[in-house]
């Protein structure tokens, strides 16, 4: 197959671009620049442009060429769909949209996720703004034919992302390093909550068996490992991969967000629900599907990672002040006795 990912060297989607090469397929990368961090794939073909300032000059160099399947992975609103439908109506037979889990029903009404839970979340613009492009998309399905599958991946990382309830995201390092530095590190909740993880190779397996099958156009899939642990559970293992001693602080979602307020979106329309995915419809259009590697795996390969590339341990001084902040007001409220 010939197939275009736009974006291609993120977290998820450099797992993708991997797998798409080794089973033999021709891959584009629509790209505007080159990660430090995963660099493109030497059998990749990359296409230098920027779909969000550039649409012209783009559609000029699509123009020559039709895919078998396209996935976007940096669709965030409704303008980049509409931007997505003018540049391939006609130049392929699938287009993927990779969406959000996070989109489902905050708050749950049942611990158990499929594909036909309700999308709402009062929470998280990010959130809604999937939802608009998954309605927009399937708009578009239902008028014009246009070749959908979404995608709903819950929360993955890779070699190059440490995930915790707490963190930063550019700057995954910075809770290791808190780790090892003793200082006490933030779970929000109690540590009770179920939350799934969901190494970028697995995921990866699910969406290229969804490239080319015709039964996927119209559809919606989530594409999560089977795994369910506690937020406590993910916490201490990470502790025993440092094989340091735990110092957690359990503070509740609400008073994170006082402080940070860029995280409401993040714990209480994400992190702070539990979830369990149920992965059977993935299952039944890609029979090979499955996950493999466990958390307790996976978090050991994310550190060997780093361990092994010392300029990516970088800190984000600033998440560092306010966790400090969060825990002295916590602390202040509820003093040990």
């Amino acid at each position: 197959m010939k197939i275009l990912f736009i974006g291609g060297t993120g977290v998820i989607s450099s797992a993708c671009s991997e797998l798409v090469l080794a089973r033999g397929h021709e891959l584009f990368l629509l790209n505007r620049s080159v990660s430090k961090k995963l660099p493109v794939p030497e059998s990749a073909s990359v296409l230098i442009g920027d779909v969000y300032t550039e649409e012209s000059r783009l559609a000029g160099i699509l123009a020559d060429h039709r895919f078998d399947a396209v996935v976007d992975f940096i669709a965030f609103a409704a303008p980049d769909i509409e931007r997505d439908l003018r540049l391939f109506r006609g130049r392929t037979n699938q287009f993927v949209f990779i969406s959000s889990a996070s989109a489902y029903q905050k708050p749950v009404k049942h611990y158990l996720i499929t594909e036909e839970t309700p999308l709402e979340n009062p929470y998280w613009e990010y959130s809604r703004n999937k939802i608009a492009c998954e309605d927009r998309l399937m708009q578009a399905y239902r008028e014009e034919g246009f070749p959908v599958t979404i995608i709903r991946p819950s929360h993955t990382y890779g070699p190059t992302q440490i995930p915790f309830g707490v963190s930063s995201w550019m700057h995954p390092w910075t809770v290791v390093d808190r780790m090892k530095r003793g200082q006490k590190v933030i779970v929000p909740g109690d540590g009770t909550s179920l939350w799934v993880l969901t190494w970028n190779a697995d995921f990866a397996k699910g969406l290229v068996g969804l490239l080319g099958k015709d039964r996927a156009i119209g559809e919606a899939f989530q594409i999560t490992s089977d795994e369910v642990q506690t937020w406590d559970q993910i916490h201490l293992e990470a502790y025993r991969a440092l094989g340091l001693k735990p110092n957690l602080i359990h503070i509740p979602s609400d008073l994170i967000a006082m402080y940070n307020p860029h995280s409401l979106g993040s714990l209480v329309g994400d992190k702070a629900n539990s979830v369990v995915f149920d992965n059977s419809k993935i299952k039944r259009f890609v029979p090979d599907y499955s996950c493999e590697v466990t958390w307790a795996e996976g978090v050991r390969r994310s550190l060997a990672w780093f361990e092994s590339q010392p300029q990516f341990q970088t800190i984000e001084e600033e998440m560092n002040t306010t966790w400090d902040r969060i825990i002295a007001a916590y602390e202040k409220a509820f003093p040990k006795k």
